[in-house]
């Protein structure tokens, strides 16, 4: 009986690692749509995406995202972020002090759960944005308990060629932190790294991989065009899951609402949808 427990527990680990769980995952329908390949971007989801990309964040945001993964409520992930600038804010220049995010997340169902509490720092300074992120996470298991574990994070962005060409990396889980002694099962440890190309204010261009040091690595691509002012079209798709993605981006005075709908032959539909408020600091 011990055994089979066990196994169920190694079973569910698993599937949630692969689907949403306590790797780095989606954060957002704008990378969701795009293939994930959002080590680049500097929204507010950049507290969970590349949480060094906080650091051109001029405004006070908050944001809501839900996804359904493959159409079953098994894999539904929930999460609220926020960010607020540090000290002065210009429309030239980004925060003098930084920013600070904060993410709180819940995955799966009261069978198997997994909720994320994340602290970040975001700073830019020149052409090269810096950030840190410590998360507090929790499983649980429908009758055998929960587990806490802490996991640290890093990640640096840099434009090499100014406004047209930025490179993003992010190492997630750098102390590699242990979740359970049996097989010694750890909090998957993760790298991206990744090109976004914009050759004009309209159409961007991104190329990552990413690397589990327990899986192959994904190789992920997007593209993002602003039909309009208030329209942006994206898609992208993901190799190691063989996963194709598309969505559309709206804003609405302060409010910016993504929507993304991911295929994968094998499994089938997932959809992600996001809103996000922002506002200046007075």
């Amino acid at each position: 009986m011990l055994n089979g427990y066990l196994a169920l527990v190694t079973l569910l680990i698993s599937v949630s690692t692969v689907s949403a769980g306590n790797g780095p995952g989606v954060r957002g329908a704008r990378a969701a749509a795009l293939g994930n390949a959002s080590v680049t971007i500097t929204d507010v989801w950049a507290v969970g995406n590349n949480v060094a990309g906080l650091g051109q964040v001029s405004q006070t945001s908050v944001g809501f995202y839900a996804e359904n993964r493959y159409l079953s409520s098994a894999f539904n992930t929930v999460a609220l972020v926020a960010a607020t600038p540090i000290g002065s804010v210009s429309s030239e220049k980004p925060p003098s002090r930084g920013v600070i995010g904060f993410e709180a997340q819940r995955f799966g169902t009261n069978l198997y759960a997994e909720q994320r509490l994340g602290l970040g720092y975001g700073y830019r300074g020149g052409q090269i944005s810096v950030g840190g992120r410590v998360d507090v996470l929790q499983v649980s298991i429908q009758g055998l308990g929960s587990k806490r574990v802490v996991a640290a994070s890093l990640g640096g962005q840099a434009e090499l060629i100014p406004d047209r060409l930025v490179f993003g990396g992010y190492l997630y889980n750098l102390n590699q932190t242990r979740l359970a002694a049996y097989e010694n099962e750890r909090v998957p440890t993760v790298l991206k790294a990744g090109l976004s190309y914009r050759p004009t204010s309209k159409l961007m261009l991104n190329v990552e991989t990413e690397k589990d040091v327990e899986q192959n690595a994904d190789f992920k691509a997007g593209i993002e065009y602003q039909l309009l002012e208030v329209l942006a079209l994206r898609a992208g798709f993901a190799s190691l899951v063989e996963q194709t993605t598309a969505g559309v981006g709206f804003k609405a005075g302060r409010f910016q609402i993504d929507y993304a709908a991911a295929w994968q032959s094998a499994l089938g539909l997932s959809q992600h949808v996001g809103v996000s408020l922002q506002w200046a600091k007075k």
